[in-house]
């Protein structure tokens, strides 16, 4: 072997991955001390908070007191941008991701070389869980730069010994020329996305359903079951679900296993998840929706504790492994549309759009206000293989059963626009999916 091929191979289960429930609990309050510690120690603006509500790393007995502790917010990351809470000196520090800054300064993140080494082997177990073997080809479509999904699909991909096509995002016409010509595996993209590039297959008249890949591994924003369905028939693919977000470390917080693909397994030797009521800050039992809140047990340039994600799910048994589940997430209470009253999300108005198949899972919420009263207008296109035989009285049909089916499974009414295919946006990335126009207060 060459002496710059000196990574491990990932083929096999970690140990922790077959571990019992009882050696992975005392795996975790052991490294519990140690996060904890290390972010009191390191970390001014977090020890000042709990100073302030009264707690110090020797109350930690038991994983049960770390609901004791204060939680970490982005606002927390944004108050000291931009490295106020790394715990380590930059010397220390091999890399910088951050996010994109679209609601206020950026949240930035830090790397040692241990995390990045964390990083790529949980990224490299996640590929393995999901199918993958270091026998493929992984074609990457995720951003690469401040953005972690590009990056941190790379450094896993080839940390499990895989081929990897670092495509990048964008330039959709040259995603289907290199997956025809490369013939990959495996790719690794937003879900949104690879509707996209199947619209494009489509349009060059080639059937995504041809081509050599076997297996998607999607993530970065919210999907649905029925999203999956669609990405699975078009494609003739398995779709399996990665989790992760930049604050906590980047994808491979947690992946679907592809025994089940019944949601995806937190790899809780890494992370501690809780879930909590988003109003009162209360932990919530096993089973029970709410928001999901992660402390990290073994990063060193930015360990967070409890860090809230503002994703809301469920916390579920193992299946697949011995670690908990996490459900599909239903939404993020800070994307939360309230509606006349009625808390919308999203991936609710998506999974009714996916139930007309006459219609493309390409949309647009727009949300404005109407005298005293909000508006919702919900903007779809036909399937392409239908334009020419739409009729003016089938498309009034159609909008009056997206309209009811809304209705009907969330409660609001709507206004539904039937738009030319190819107006909406495509994205290259996370899917833009609200405009809300109405005026600030």
């Amino acid at each position: 072997m060459s002496k710059y091929n000196t990574a491990p191979r990932r083929e096999e289960l970690d140990p922790l991955e077959r571990a019992s429930i009882d050696e992975l609990r005392a795996t975790q309050l052991e490294r519990l001390k140690w996060s904890v510690r290390h972010t009191y120690d390191n970390v001014p603006h977090y020890r000042a908070k709990c100073q302030a509500a009264g707690v110090h790393p020797d109350d930690l007995k038991s994983l049960a007191d770390l609901s004791r502790f204060p939680f970490t917010t982005k606002s927390d990351l944004r108050e000291t941008y931009p490295f106020g809470m790394f715990a380590v000196p930059m010397e220390q520090v091999v890399r910088v991701h951050a996010s994109s800054g679209t609601t206020g300064k950026p949240t930035v993140v830090g790397y040692t070389q241990n995390d990045i080494n964390h990083w790529a082997d949980l990224v490299a177990r996640s590929i393995r869980a999901a199918g993958g073997s270091r026998r493929d080809k992984v074609h990457i479509a995720y951003g690469y730069g401040l953005f972690t999904g590009g990056l941190g699909a790379h450094y896993g991909a080839e940390r499990l010994g895989c081929t990897v096509i670092p495509m990048s995002g964008g330039q959709t016409e040259k995603q289907v020329q290199l997956i025809q010509d490369f013939k990959p595996d495996i790719i690794m993209v937003t879900p949104s996305y690879m509707l996209t590039i199947a619209d494009e297959f489509e349009r060059q008249d080639i059937d995504p359903r041809e081509t050599s890949l076997r297996l998607g591994i999607f993530g970065a924003e919210p999907w649905t079951g029925a999203m999956r369905e669609t990405i699975e028939t078009r494609f003739g693919i398995d779709a399996v679900d990665i989790y992760g977000l930049s604050e906590v470390m980047g994808p491979g917080v947690a992946s679907e296993c592809i025994e089940y693909k019944d949601g995806p397994h937190i790899w809780e030797d890494h992370f501690l998840p809780e879930i909590i009521n988003p109003e009162t800050g209360e932990v919530l039992p096993d089973g029970e929706y709410g928001e999901l809140v992660f402390t990290s047990l073994s990063k060193e340039a930015l360990p967070v504790i409890r860090y809230r994600t503002r994703d809301l799910t469920r916390l579920l048994p193992g299946t697949a492994r011995p670690m908990r589940r996490m459900d599909k997430i239903t939404g993020r209470s800070d994307d939360m549309l309230i509606i006349r009253g009625v808390n919308v999300f999203p991936t609710q108005i998506e999974e009714q759009i996916l139930k007309v198949p006459q219609l493309s899972p390409h949309y647009q919420l727009e949300v404005s206000r109407d005298g005293n009263l909000d508006r919702l207008d919900v903007l779809v296109e036909p399937r392409q293989e239908l334009v020419a035989h739409l009729t003016d009285r089938e498309a009034e049909q159609l909008k009056k059963v997206l309209a009811g089916h809304i209705k009907s499974y969330i409660g609001i009414s709507t206004r539904i626009h039937i738009v030319d295919v190819g107006t909406l946006e495509r994205s290259v990335g996370k899917a833009k999916r609200v405009i809300d126009r109405r005026p600030k207060l």
